[in-house]
């Protein structure tokens, strides 16, 4: 692979228009080569000294370190939720053309 380190970030939305609308904007941008739409999932989390459970849609991100603080400025201003879940992980290994595709569109 060339160039920057490429990651694997995670977020959640709240319902499907709001995923469409950042996936989106987050490719059209270039802040993101790729975004994978998840099923929906139940969260339990602790949030304001009360235990919820919600039904959130989750998102994959595949993007660079290079992009990753400006990634996380969009989500911050794009996001619907007051503290959005942004967790970004190095990808290690992965199919080298892929990769390669991966940083090109960034």
């Amino acid at each position: 692979m060339s160039g920057s380190q490429a990651l694997l970030c995670f977020t959640t939305l709240p319902d499907q228009a709001a995923a469409d609308k950042l996936a989106e904007s987050l490719v059209a941008e270039r802040l993101a080569a790729c975004v994978s739409i998840l099923a929906p999932c139940r969260s339990v989390y602790r949030w304001q000294g009360a235990i919820h459970k919600d039904n959130e849609i989750p998102l994959l991100i595949k993007t660079t370190a290079d992009r990753y603080a400006e990634l996380e400025r969009h989500l911050r201003q794009n996001h619907p939720y007051e503290l959005p879940e942004l967790i970004a992980v190095e990808i290690t290994q992965g199919l080298p053309a892929y990769l390669d595709w991966l940083t090109a569109q960034i």
